[in-house]
């Protein structure tokens, strides 16, 4: 396998979507860990890498990505290694349950519809937002709950696992329009129209931030309720470097639009993986 594809994978940018997955088992009532260890390689070392490789392959950018400064140019090579990767997902994931490699072979047929050329959600900026923040934030979220349980129930969830599945999507849809709020130039040259190019940089940080806030309180109601005070502080304390940060960058570009680079948006997003993922983690060792 060539250099090229290595990269265009994108194995490391997981670590930004690890929360889902540690909040995921939060909330599970039981958890097998044998399935819990398979679904967390499933997703974070074969379902996103062929994810981004089969996205990079279509979009064939020559500025900055999620993750990846300098992109190479894509080979055909890359194109077969993603959908090989989905393919072992999908293979792992029927050791898992059938269920669960129903839902990932779904997940990669709408990643693959937010690249591929004849349908291409990345063109639509409200569906395609819509689109990824379910899949990747509620519908994933599910998955893992699915395949963390000692015995499988019929796609059956709780209160507190739909309610935190409603809440990883609004998360993602907070966070999903800062990972284009510096590819408008290329988007522009492809003609595709995300929410970021449409809401433009000031709308961009505008809008995120009133769904970042409004995410913010849906998961103080959810700790109050399903949990308690305490962990509900705990969070609040973990938000403060991600806020701080984003509301401190929200007010340089308001006057400098150009600051809304690759070079912000990786700092924000590490931020906010880190302290996500760092609460959840904690929180998971407290039960």
């Amino acid at each position: 396998m060539t250099k090229s594809t290595w990269l265009h994978l994108r194995i490391p940018f997981s670590f930004f979507l690890l929360p889902v997955y540690l909040f995921a088992l939060c909330v599970a009532p039981e958890i097998n860990w044998d399935g819990a260890v398979s679904i967390f390689l499933i997703l974070h070392f074969l379902l996103y890498p062929a994810s981004n490789g089969y996205n990079s392959y279509f979009d064939k950018d020559t500025d900055s990505i999620g993750g990846l400064r300098n992109p190479p140019p894509v080979t055909k090579e890359l194109y077969y290694v993603s959908l090989g990767f989905d393919g072992l997902a999908i293979l792992w994931g029927y050791s898992i349950h059938w269920k669960i490699a129903l839902m990932l072979f779904i997940y990669g047929l709408v990643s693959k519809a937010y690249s591929h050329p004849a349908i291409r959600l990345k063109k639509y900026p409200i569906l395609g937002w819509l689109i990824a923040g379910v899949f990747q934030g509620g519908f994933t979220f599910l998955m893992v709950s699915q395949a963390v349980q000692i015995e499988f129930a019929p796609l059956t969830w709780l209160p507190e696992e739909l309610s935190g599945a409603v809440l990883a999507t609004v998360l993602l849809w907070g966070s999903f329009p800062m990972t284009q709020v510096y590819q408008h130039h290329e988007d522009h040259r492809r003609g595709d129209m995300t929410i970021s190019r449409k809401l433009g940089i000031r709308g961009t940080f505008a809008f995120s931030s009133g769904v970042f806030l409004l995410a913010i309180g849906g998961f103080l109601y959810y700790f109050v309720t399903f949990d308690s005070v305490v962990i509900a502080w705990m969070f609040q304390i973990a938000m403060i470097p991600l806020m701080g940060y984003f509301f401190w960058w929200f007010a340089r570009i308001w006057k400098y639009p150009e600051l809304a680079d690759y070079n912000h948006t990786m700092q924000l997003n590490i931020i906010s993986a880190f302290s996500l993922n760092l609460f959840f983690t904690v929180w998971l060792v407290s039960q």
